[in-house]
């Protein structure tokens, strides 16, 4: 019998940056459904990958001064490297730089313009650069970008459009008909409401202002809009075929069971996707799902914030399973989570190391210290025992019903409720005075057996959000992970087989310590950060000391600063030179400085230089700066000085 098949994606992680933990918590998401699918019996097909085209990959390119393609492969390298170490088990990793995904995407195009949904036409409108989105003025939201609340910028170019309005209200009755198409229902009422009732607005899809992008074959100058681009990737690695001879693998596994996205992108998944496919004639997937953020202390991460956090730093600090556990636990179905280092360290200690790890530490302890390590039968039961086997017994359909509606955090509690159940009944047997009495060994020994059967039922439940762990114990008490099917009876585990040495699963951690600790890795990881400063060299030739002392260095007060007409550079200084004449210096530093800025500062000036005429005024000395270059851009500062200084001063 042939399994069922399951297609399970991310969205593609765009290559504009390195990933922080909030983009990582989707392919970890991705990775816990994939696995429970693949132990439910189901032939699972899981993909991810990246997205590399866009205004903004070729901007970043230039800036840092290569090529895009060698932009994104080293972006592509970091994001592949960290969805590796997080142990996700995704089936391929897919670049939309790959040349064969460009051809079909050109195909695809070129069908939808044929098939008259799409036009040529001019685009004039808000275009937010960030997001690769466009805005009419109407609906930025003051006068920013919706999305991300950044500045958009005005664009005006001859595109191509796609006729959306053709297919709103199929998609409307779509929605309607397949209740559970968008998830949660807040982001379902959200596209209804606010793109689809008020009408759709006909889509630019085609780029002429830039050139990194996929090239449209018909109409030189043009790439296609990268939202076009990067959504059709769900297909064309998947073994569509624009011609029509799709593979087996399009065939088995298309449509998606699930296309797993931020809430950031849903109106790109559940509006313009189902679109593009119904133009192309595809079957829509089944269901997307627009999850939740995670904040760091209530902000939404970002560079200007300084609260980025990247999962391989957390990893280095806590290990990956107890990062995967605290990702996953933290963020409810349609809520956003918080994470701060201190949540993460009382995580680890009340539920990773006091609930599950002393549970399993304790039991594998006693197993050998009253036996030997060998695992007796059950055979002395007492009705205090059912309750325990009741709380296993039902756990995995638990687990099962909130996978199935996607609330991960709440099949990990289900798990959780089992463990601390075990914990409760070591407090009621009380194993340890048990012990003192040969007459109770045998009752100790069905004790220690329900204990090792309830963390047998623990560990393989656990398995798709804590793999590493799952492993660990299921070695401890040398039980082998048999899958979901090994949980319909309690009492699998062998009798007679010997449990493991006993092994620290989550240490601990001493929350003081660990912040200290954490402070200083951020330190230091800040300071390696640091971009190496350019400095000009070092004159060569010596100039002797009389020469230097003819330079008249004076403290001087700025009374007044105004930039000077026609000129970019040029700002004009009035000057408090202590002699009780004003003294006026132009200096070309326009583009560092604010005028306003510097009245009132108090600043170092050659005055012993022949005055020299800058766009027809008189310059009388020179402002000392300091220059250097940082990321290839050169920066100036000026020399400012203590205000207690008093104009005039002489600087030797």
């Amino acid at each position: 019998m042939s399994k069922k098949p399951y297609y399970i994606s991310t969205a593609i992680a765009y290559t504009s940056a390195k990933p922080h933990i909030g983009n990582t918590y989707e392919i970890v998401l991705a990775d816990a459904i994939a696995r429970h699918k693949r132990q439910q019996g189901y032939d699972v097909y899981f993909q991810t990958g990246t997205d590399e085209h866009g205004l903004k990959i070729q901007q970043k390119a230039e800036a840092a001064g290569i090529s895009p393609q060698e932009y994104v492969d080293n972006v592509a390298g970091q994001i592949k490297g960290i969805w590796d170490l997080m142990n996700t088990t995704y089936d391929r990793f897919v670049r939309t730089t790959d040349p064969e995904h460009k051809s079909k995407v050109q195909k695809i195009f070129r069908r939808m313009y044929e098939k008259g949904d799409i036009y040529k036409g001019k685009y004039s409108g808000k275009y937010c650069t960030p997001c690769e989105s466009f805005w009419t003025e109407s609906q930025l939201v003051d006068g920013k970008c919706p999305d991300c609340g950044r500045e958009c910028v005005d664009a005006e170019e001859e595109a191509y459009f796609f006729k959306m309005s053709k297919y709103a209200d199929r998609l409307m009755k779509h929605i309607e008909d397949h209740p559970d198409f968008i998830q949660p229902e807040s982001r379902k009422n959200e596209m209804i409401n606010n793109f689809l009732k008020p009408g759709l607005q006909d889509l630019c899809v085609s780029r002429s202002s830039f050139t990194w992008g996929v090239p449209l074959d018909f109409a030189p100058g043009h790439v296609s809009y990268v939202w076009l681009d990067a959504l059709s990737n769900y297909i064309t690695f998947c073994g569509y075929d624009p011609d029509g001879n799709h593979d087996e693998h399009y065939k088995k596994f298309w449509p998606a069971d699930l296309h797993l996205i931020g809430k950031d992108i849903v109106r790109f998944h559940t509006i313009y996707w189902p679109i593009f496919l119904m133009s192309m004639g595809e079957e829509l997937p089944k269901q997307v799902f627009g999850h939740p953020w995670l904040l760091v202390k209530g902000d939404k991460m970002s560079k200007s914030l300084g609260n980025v956090i990247y999962a391989d730093d957390l990893v280095e600090l806590f290990g990956v399973d107890a990062v995967r556990y605290f990702v996953l636990h933290e963020i409810p179905f349609a809520a956003d989570g918080i994470m701060t280092y201190e949540l993460i360290i009382e995580r680890v200690n009340s539920e990773l190391a006091n609930i599950l790890g002393n549970l399993v530490n304790r039991t594998v302890a006693m197993s050998n210290k009253y036996f030997g390590g060998e695992i007796k039968s059950a055979d002395f039961t007492d009705a205090i025992d059912e309750d325990l086997k009741a709380v296993a017994l039902a756990m995995p359909g638990k687990v099962a019903a909130k996978m199935d509606e996607l609330k991960v955090a709440d099949a990990i509690d289900e798990i959780f409720v089992l463990l601390r159940r075990a914990n409760k009944y070591i407090d009621e047997t009380a194993p340890w005075a048990l012990a003192k009495d040969e007459a109770n060994h045998g009752r100790l020994g069905t004790v220690l057996y329900n204990l090792l059967e309830s963390i047998r039922f623990a560990a393989i439940a656990l398995e798709p959000f804590l793999p590493d762990t799952s492993k660990r114990i299921l070695a401890q008490i040398n039980a082998e992970n048999g899958g979901l099917e090994s949980l319909n009876a309690f009492g699998v585990l062998p009798v007679g087989g010997k449990v493991g040495a006993g092994e620290i699963l989550f240490a601990r951690l001493d929350p003081v310590k660990k912040m200290e600790e954490i402070n200083a890795f951020n330190e230091a990881k800040a300071k390696a950060a640091l971009p190496p400063l350019e400095i000009e060299p070092y004159a060569e030739e010596n100039v002797d000391f009389d020469t230097f002392c003819k330079s008249d260095f004076r403290a001087v007060k700025v009374k007044d600063c105004q930039p000077v007409k026609k000129s970019d550079k040029l700002l004009c200084f009035t000057l408090d030179d202590g002699t009780g004449t004003d003294r006026q210096i132009l200096s070309g530093i326009a583009k560092y400085y604010k005028p306003e800025e510097l009245i009132g500062k108090t600043l170092v000036a050659i005055t012993n230089l022949p005055p020299r005429k800058m766009m027809g005024r008189d310059s009388c000395g020179m402002l000392l700066s300091a220059v250097h270059t940082e990321k290839g851009e050169e920066k100036l500062n000026l020399i400012m000085i203590s205000d207690s200084i008093p104009a005039g001063a002489k600087l030797c």
